[in-house]
């Protein structure tokens, strides 16, 4: 009896093992599909990928490849020229500012941009805070305007620096539209670039066959001046005249055509030489105390009263910077200096540049305080 019970025992426990040990390979081979189940569900394929986690190549138009996020929403600008430019197409994705904005910009410019923090430009009057920069972590860097000489080195250094992706996107009242297409792409935005590309496209032939109407013998003689004493004139040929030198002939030509926004220092009686049929002065020059100045009211245009001033809210219609604000100028200006052949509603127009490039339906009382100085009295 007891050798029975002895056997029946041993063969249990011999079962007992043998379901054990299968039940254990079995699990030990759940547990391995389901780890690799797992790291393939944190792993997955290049096809797989969440879109907009991964990197794309753009090419700028300094001939640079840069790799850049495949989802873009953080920008910072380098200057005032594309931080102008980019307000039209992405306010709301920007992370700083190249200039501030001031107090009476409020109304016009987005609310979100004013508090935001400020690195000054790379170029102008440089400045740039290359470390506060880099501290936000913006998705890329954005270069729109001139092209210089040395673009390529400046953006690959600051990329350096940064470790920041720099783009250059060149920018000039020609190339306008084709700028915002080539943003359109680089930001995902291509309807909004292709509505602000059609606008100046149609601003810029518009003016360019204003001015063959007109023809360059008729084009009126004229400056366009700056300075808080007067005493700066925007040089034919220079970047910053090349409005100007579009819409007049401008008579301030200088042996070396200044860079900057303040333009080449002259003197009175250099002025006086010129004698301009029509002056164009820039906001805080000396427009509303020209008439009580000792030998301005010997000038021609003074005498007869053929002055302005520029309109500036939120940014300078001529330039200074020479952006994309620009064409509020060709809008303005020819229908002042050549209205015979000027047949659109200037107001329409420039009502409808604030709507699309700074989202605000200007008041009337808005625009009658912007372009107060801006018409022949």
């Amino acid at each position: 009896m007891k050798k029975r019970l002895f056997a029946l025992l041993l063969a249990l426990i011999i079962m007992f093992n043998l379901v054990a040990c299968g039940s254990k390979t079995s699990t030990d081979s759940g547990s391995t599909s389901s780890t690799e189940t797992l790291q393939e569900e944190r792993s997955p394929s290049e096809g797989d990928k969440e879109e907009g986690s991964g990197t794309r190549v753009f090419a700028d138009d300094a001939g640079r490849e840069v790799e850049i996020p495949e989802k873009i929403s953080r920008i910072v600008p380098t200057g005032p020229m594309a931080q102008i430019a980019l307000l039209a197409i992405a306010p709301d994705m920007f992370v700083g500012l190249a200039s501030e904005f001031s107090e009476s910009d409020r109304g016009i410019v987005a609310d979100n941009l004013f508090g935001l923090p400020y690195f000054g430009q790379l170029y102008g009057s440089a400045g740039l805070n290359v470390e506060e920069l880099a501290a936000v972590n913006p998705d890329v860097i954005i270069d729109v305007g001139e092209t210089k000489k040395t673009t390529n080195d400046d953006l690959d250094t600051l990329q350096t620096q940064t470790t920041i992706p720099a783009v250059f996107i060149s920018g000039t009242l020609e190339t306008m539209p084709e700028a915002y297409r080539k943003l359109g792409q680089l930001l995902g935005r291509e309807e909004r670039a292709e509505e602000l590309a059609q606008f100046c496209e149609k601003v810029y032939k518009r003016t360019a066959s204003i001015m063959e109407k007109a023809g360059e013998e008729n084009k009126v003689k004229a400056l366009y001046i700056t300075g808080d004493e007067g005493l700066n004139v925007i040089a034919k040929t220079s970047f910053h005249a090349e409005l100007i030198d579009m819409l007049v002939d401008n008579l301030a030509v200088v042996e070396s055509p200044s860079g900057k926004g303040l333009g080449n220092e002259v003197t009175m009686d250099q002025l006086l030489l010129w004698n301009p049929d029509f002056i164009i002065f820039a906001p805080k020059s000396i427009y509303s105390t020209v008439t009580e100045l000792n030998t301005w009211d010997s000038m021609t245009a003074i005498k007869n009263g053929n002055y302005i001033e520029t309109p500036s809210i939120p940014h300078n219609w001529m330039g200074s910077p020479p952006s994309v604000q620009r064409y509020l100028g060709m809008i303005w200006l020819p229908a002042v200096l050549y209205p015979d052949y000027c047949d659109y509603d200037v107001r329409a127009d420039i009502m409808e540049y604030y709507k699309l490039f700074y989202g605000t339906n200007l008041t009337d009382e808005q625009y009658d305080s912007i372009t107060a100085n801006a018409f022949l009295k």
